[in-house]
């Protein structure tokens, strides 16, 4: 299974020059904890940056900085880590775990992004696999149960 087949289609971003407010409004009226910046480019958007609400939270609110004064493009974690839509899920797995980080956009053979493959997306992937993976037992144990009988 790739990172393209199970991540959400549905990304939310701004631009770079958007507000750190508006940036925040739209994670809140979307119900997600990101938002990628992304440069509009001829052929689509291609990623630059991602901002978080930890980000908002814990790197600006607690800090009581202006987040009226800033843009996403002055608060964004820049050193932005993607994963090719055709890269396996176990490579996501592992991209995420070297870096710390709980979401990885996800991007076209051109760099342009395609969506965004988060923790939960990884967990309700997981769980499907061993909610398979126990309905084989299961099946296995009811059809040596019938041979003996």
């Amino acid at each position: 299974m790739s990172a393209g087949e199970i991540c959400s289609r549905e990304v939310v971003f701004v631009r770079p020059e958007e507000s750190v407010r508006t940036a925040v409004t739209l994670m809140r009226s979307a119900h997600v904890g990101d938002v990628v910046v992304v440069e509009e480019q001829p052929g689509g958007r291609r990623p630059v940056g991602i901002l978080t609400d930890r980000d908002v939270v814990v790197g600006l609110l607690a800090e009581d900085v202006d987040i009226d004064a800033l843009t996403a493009g002055d608060v964004m974690s820049s050193d932005l880590i993607t994963v090719p839509e055709e890269a396996e899920v176990a490579a996501a797995i592992e991209l995420m775990r070297e870096y710390g980080v709980r979401r990885l956009p996800v991007v076209d053979a051109g760099g342009f992004l395609a969506g965004i493959l988060s923790v939960d997306d990884l967990i309700d992937f997981l769980a499907g696999q061993l909610t398979d993976i126990a309905r084989l037992i299961a099946r296995e144990q009811l059809r040596e149960q019938r041979r003996r009988t």
